[in-house]
């Protein structure tokens, strides 16, 4: 485990880094675009007419990635929190393009699996973590109001993928496509893992938020910071209630925003949309999704975690309400607002609430697990609309069916409750000595 107070040989930076450091994090993260639903949609038909399999197995090859995409992620983060953020970044930006590389040369459906595998664990999973924990060392006090905009930023960046990646594909095809994709993420992720990512700000003689400290006090203020911190080892954390009710809401709105997704060009030309009118309505959704991670940002350091965490679920429970009375209009504009709202409402507070509940000091793999519980959720979100919709007669049925979970789930955030201050006479004995084990 790295220690956080600095050496003396240290020479202290002259402005804050951690506002250039979450902007990198924002363009790295972006970078997972191709690894994302968003950007593999884009491949979907191309592949079917390369490979010459139906849209049904591409469905199961991808299925299958994802899932042992999430299985591999599990020790990813606690492998980030031995090497650090900089280190990590440069490696998962190497295997991600490696993955991508991987997905150009595809033969069939084994390949396939393979491929989606890597670029499922390796983009949304590892790059995605590896952007988020770079910033979570640098604040403490403005971490919600931070991850407020970088969350949003990350949305409006990515949405970007599927029109270059489309572009790409049909100006070259789909392998040169996934082969362009790997050298524009080597290029971009390589070089700001390297050059533009400091671990913490102890390794530069600089503070959380950019407090400031006359010189003299730095290394006492660093050792009394590292005294105080909570350090909830992995097992721990994810034992704890508040983890478990908060990871039910993460994984209701991850399963049920993606199924819809994955299904709503189907949902909304059943609506009365044409095709490229429902493909258009991904802009609300952005836009629900930007607004809500501004809101949940500002407030994620004011306001209770199951007030807000209970409020994503309420925000999705008003868009599967709005499913079976969808009209060209402003009922479709709100719906797909609503869903936006409430399938990213969690992305400024995953990251904002684990370092505040269990410390920093194993946060990678304590986030890896939360990581993994969203890409598994995603995984099988939409197999479960496509099988409740089948079976109910509709997705307006289905709807109905689905509005039980975000109602289960948001009762139960509602039982969250804040941790116990930290007793500083106790260390954790099975925890770094730089912690302090959380009252009970």
């Amino acid at each position: 485990m790295r220690s956080d107070p600095p050496s003396g040989a240290v020479r202290p930076a002259k402005r804050f880094l951690g506002w250039r450091i979450a902007g990198l994090a924002v363009i790295t993260a972006a970078m997972t675009g191709p690894g994302q639903t968003i950007g593999v949609s884009v491949s979907i038909d191309p592949l079917i007419a390369e490979l010459g399999l139906s849209r049904s197995e591409v469905s199961a090859a991808y299925l299958i990635g994802t899932l042992g995409g999430a299985i591999a992620l599990l020790p990813v983060g606690s492998w980030i929190d031995r090497v650090g953020t900089r280190r990590a970044m440069r490696w998962i930006g190497l295997a991600f393009g490696l993955g991508l590389v991987v997905m150009a040369g595809v033969q069939g459906f084994v390949t396939l699996v393979i491929g989606f595998t890597l670029i499922r664990w390796l983009g949304q999973g590892a790059l995605t973590l590896v952007s988020s924990l770079s910033i979570s060392h640098w604040f403490e006090r403005r971490r919600g109001r931070v991850f407020g905009f970088t969350s949003p930023s990350v949305s409006g960046l990515m949405s970007l993928t599927p029109l270059i990646l489309g572009l790409a594909v049909a100006a070259y095809g789909i392998r040169t496509a996934w082969l362009l994709a790997a050298a524009a993420v080597w290029l971009v992720v390589i070089p700001i893992g390297h050059f533009g990512i400091v671990d913490r700000p102890s390794d530069v003689g600089q503070l959380p938020d950019g407090d400031k400290l006359p010189a003299s006090d730095a290394s006492a203020a660093f050792a009394g910071a590292a005294a105080a911190r909570i350090a909830f080892t992995r097992g721990q954390a994810i034992t704890q209630p508040r983890f478990v009710l908060m990871s039910c809401v993460i994984a209701t709105s991850a399963m049920v925003a993606t199924g819809l997704n994955f299904h709503q060009i189907s949902i909304l030309t059943g609506a009365g949309l044409s095709a490229t009118e429902a493909a258009a309505m991904f802009v609300p959704q952005i836009m629900g999704m930007i607004a809500v991670g501004l809101a949940v940002g500002a407030l994620a350091d004011r306001l209770p975690a199951r007030v807000l965490l209970a409020a994503s679920m309420l925000l999705l429970m008003c868009a599967l309400a709005m499913v079976g009375n969808l009209e060209p209009g402003w009922q479709v504009f709100v719906y797909t607002i609503l869903l936006g709202a409430g399938g990213g409402a969690h992305f400024p507070l995953v990251p904002t609430l684990l370092p505040r509940w269990f410390g920093l000091a194993n946060i990678g793999g304590i986030q890896g697990v939360s990581m993994l519980v969203i890409v598994a959720a995603s995984a099988v979100g939409p197999v479960t609309v496509a099988l409740l919709a089948a079976g109910a007669g509709g997705y307006p049925e289905a709807a109905w069916w689905l509005i039980s979970i975000p109602l289960v789930t948001g009762l139960g955030a509602l039982w969250i409750t804040e941790p116990a201050r930290l007793s500083p006479s106790r260390p954790n004995p099975r925890t770094p000595a730089d912690g302090m084990k959380p009252e009970r």
